[in-house]
């Protein structure tokens, strides 16, 4: 018995001496994030949920002039610092000093989703009375001008033809930005180029001539435009620049800096 109890006491000593050897900065964290049960919410969910109760709670939105319409190109904007790769930045910095209300007449709401497709943003802009989640419901939201840039997203698990799809996709999107906000010019903007030579020729080209000429085709009275950012994020050879991308897809914030003079450039009727 006095044997079982010394190795009892011998046990007790071992713990209580590998708890007193723990690192100080283990010994005063009650608990790591790994230990509590937590549900998982991705950051898209985060981020759809963010914007439905901005549309819910601001009281007025008759100061909106510009509304961002499309996916994380879109959305990253309001991204800082990149949470997927430390040491690169999105948009943040830039959105606030050009289309945060510094300039009333540059004031935006930025409706970005990362992660959606041209069906999603469809779902998101459908009026809730016909099952959507209704983001343009909203009459005090007059937008002068609506930006969109939406459909890299179906390339990936693409449907065939891709072009046609994408194409289809976004002339569908336009439609009902239309229907809810008649007043607005709608700027339908260009795919980005991806890192990828062959994806670009066979797929983003073809779709931005597409959108090119459905503008074009539309006239002046359809109160569409066109803008061709792609030109700006190639170089001499007609490849991605990757200085202004943290990815294949995604601008930095050298890229999103880019963006905001083609924009800003655009909204003045210069050409950038």
């Amino acid at each position: 018995m006095k044997f079982i109890h010394i190795a009892c006491a011998t046990a007790i000593l071992s713990a209580v001496c590998l708890g007193l050897s723990a690192p100080a900065s283990a010994r005063a964290q009650t608990a790591f994030v790994a230990e509590r049960p937590t549900p998982r919410v991705d950051y898209w969910q985060k981020r759809s949920d963010d914007i439905t109760r901005t549309l819910r709670s601001t009281k007025s939105l008759k100061d909106v002039r510009l509304l961002f319409v499309g996916d994380s190109i879109t959305d990253f904007w309001h991204l800082d610092a990149n949470p997927w790769f430390k040491g690169k930045w999105c948009g943040r910095q830039v959105w606030d000093e050009s289309f945060s209300g510094r300039l009333p007449e540059h004031k935006a709401l930025n409706l970005g989703v990362s992660g959606d497709r041209i069906e999603h943003v469809l779902h998101r802009i459908l009026p809730k009375a016909k099952g959507g989640s209704g983001w343009l419901d909203r009459q005090d939201l007059q937008p002068d001008t609506v930006f969109l840039l939406l459909g890299i997203n179906n390339s990936f698990d693409a449907e065939d033809p891709a072009v046609e799809s994408i194409f289809s996709g976004v002339r569908a999107t336009i439609a009902a930005i239309r229907a809810r906000k008649p007043k607005a010019r709608i700027v339908v903007q260009s795919l980005l180029p991806t890192d990828d030579p062959a994806k670009n020729a066979a797929l983003v080209q073809p779709i931005n001539a597409r959108l090119r000429a459905l503008v074009s085709d539309a006239g002046p009275k359809a109160r569409m435009e066109f803008l061709d950012l792609y030109p700006s994020f190639v170089d001499a050879a007609g490849l991605q620049r990757k200085s202004l991308f943290n990815d294949s897809l995604h601008p930095s914030l050298e890229g999103y800096a880019v963006w905001r003079d083609r924009l800003i450039a655009f909204l003045a009727g210069r050409s950038a």
